[in-house]
């Protein structure tokens, strides 16, 4: 994955992700991703960071094909450690994050938007917590910032896309926008939030994160993990993932898409 930056002028941090064709997240993307925002503790120039994707969609879930690939368990193990580094780094970003989402959002890409300090998204943005069909059970600790609970219950057990709109109503999308506008919209409310004090706003998404408890999201997430490897010691994960990669299962992009 090429993460391409920009610091502008008003000290707006633009991170770029792009990983043709479709952004599934290897481990090394997941990870590269987490160090680039962890270090922005050390920035204080920056004042907001901008997240987003080039291509048809914000994110097509974890690479798949490399977990499959990879020996032993070093796959699932490597994909699980991504996910929790790249989220918590959103999370525990010194500086807001503000993400850019549009066409579709799957899996890990939930889970990354899931803990972002504000999420702008294209109308029509389809987002998919796809774990059950891969046999893993991690993911509600993040995704639970977009959903009511039993509205999240029914979209981890049954798969089905849910549509930008409905997260709008649910007043988890700040901004919903047609897809030419979502980056400057992005735009727009970082730069509400980097004419504000740098200091103040730095101090607030602490006290923010103290009074949400996101300091136990590193232990609840670390909880759901343990079902998901016990799927994989079973064997029935790796079965479930294997649909997909040998094409007997289809995934969960728009029929527009690559």
């Amino acid at each position: 994955m090429a993460i391409k930056e920009c610091l502008h002028g008003d000290g707006v941090l633009e991170l770029v992700v792009e990983h043709p064709p479709v952004n599934a997240f290897t481990i090394g993307d997941l990870h590269a991703l987490a160090d680039r925002l962890r270090a922005v503790e050390r920035e204080p120039e920056v004042t907001v960071v901008v997240l987003r994707s080039e291509g048809n969609g914000f994110c097509a879930g974890g690479d798949v094909k490399e977990v499959q690939a990879l020996g032993g368990f070093e796959g699932i193990l490597g994909q699980a450690s991504g996910s929790e580094a790249a989220s918590l780094a959103i999370a525990e970003c010194a500086a807001p994050v503000v993400v850019a989402v549009h066409g579709y959002c799957i899996g890990v890409g939930v889970l990354l938007v899931g803990t972002a300090d504000v999420v702008v998204a294209a109308t029509g943005t389809q987002f998919v917590l796809a774990e059950v069909d891969n046999g893993a059970t991690s993911g509600a600790a993040q995704a639970m910032n977009l959903l009511p609970a039993k509205r999240l219950r029914a979209a981890m057990l049954t798969a089905e896309p849910i549509v930008a709109e409905e997260l709008h109503a649910h007043g988890s999308i700040f901004r919903l926008v047609e897809p030419d506008e979502v980056v400057p919209a992005a735009f727009a409310v970082a730069q509400t939030i980097a004419a504000k004090s740098p200091a103040v706003v730095r101090r607030l998404k602490l006290s923010l994160n103290a009074s949400a408890g996101i300091d136990e999201l590193r232990k609840r997430y670390r909880l759901e993990l343990s079902y998901t490897y016990e799927l994989n010691l079973m064997g029935e994960a790796r079965d479930l993932r294997e649909t997909f990669v040998d094409g007997r299962r289809a995934g969960y992009l728009p029929p527009d898409a690559p």
